[in-house]
């Protein structure tokens, strides 16, 4: 028998609180959760229960017009990325550890082609020369299914579709190999066709490049057949943790037994239930 994955990521404690002025809200209330090497992890609830805040925090991001402050401990590798230098974290976020964000429509820079956004990436963690760092992005819109990527590298945002944008997002996230990816709601704003292929690649990436996952969704449908466990978030705080077999099987908290209720499911007949 197998054991469990070694521990890439041992967060303790995490509280995180926005500071608005004068105003202060805590979004998190001191979660504790393990993801190993390799092993794909969700994270589910309503909006609002605090599971995108808990990746901010991890990657010590703040949205924009507010300030986050955090707490507790967020071993990375056996570093605590809560007290690093900033200059370090920099390092980190995009090498070792990666995120996709939720909106696949802004998160890209309008003014630039999406190969040169790839190829800053590259060429800020590798070192790669401006003529490898062209090669990457060619290869990377590849790995991610952008037909005729050599030519797609030179276009615009505006010219590529949601499920397109969304495959770039994940180029760019992927391109120096992390240990760990958080996807935050990637199938957000798509088609239910488009999300099944969001979905499969990043399963694929996953297994090609042997990362970490950290899956946020307030879907269990999403997750289904995509994770090994489930931690699952109401109110800043973690309720009920166990695999997807476990969870939908056998689900202890009312909270959980709600959202696994608002899964659309088909009877014998075929017919939605």
């Amino acid at each position: 028998m197998m054991g469990a994955p070694v521990a890439l990521l041992q967060v303790r404690g995490l509280t995180a609180q926005f500071n608005r002025g004068d105003a202060a809200s805590q979004v998190v209330k001191g979660i504790s959760f393990d993801i190993g090497a390799g092993e794909s992890v969700g994270f589910v609830g309503e909006s609002g229960c605090g599971k995108s805040v808990t990746a901010r925090a991890l990657m010590r991001l703040a949205p924009e017009g507010s300030s986050l402050a955090w707490g507790g401990t967020v071993l990375f590798k056996g570093q605590d990325l809560l007290q690093v230098k900033e200059r370090v974290m920099q390092d980190i976020r995009g090498l070792r550890i990666a995120m996709v964000f939720q909106d696949p429509m802004s998160s890209l820079n309008p003014v630039l082609t999406v190969g040169a956004q790839i190829e800053d990436i590259v060429r800020r963690h590798t070192g790669a020369s401006v003529s490898q760092a062209r090669r990457r992005s060619v290869e990377l819109l590849d790995l991610v299914g952008i037909r005729d990527a050599a030519r797609r590298a030179d276009d615009y945002p505006h010219q590529f579709s949601g499920g397109m944008r969304q495959r770039v997002l994940i180029a760019i996230a992927v391109s120096c190999q992390p240990d760990l990816l958080i996807a935050d709601e990637p199938t957000t704003a798509l088609d239910v066709t488009v999300q099944a292929q969001i979905l499969r690649l990043l399963m694929r990436l996953r297994r090609e490049l042997g990362m970490a996952l950290m899956l946020i969704t307030h879907d269990f449908g999403v997750i289904a057949g995509m994770v090994d466990r489930v931690h699952v978030m109401l109110d800043g705080s973690i309720v009920e943790t166990g695999t997807v077999d476990a969870l939908f099987a056998n689900p202890q908290q009312a909270y959980t037994q709600a959202l696994l209720a608002a899964v659309p499911r088909l009877d014998a007949a075929g017919r939605l239930v």
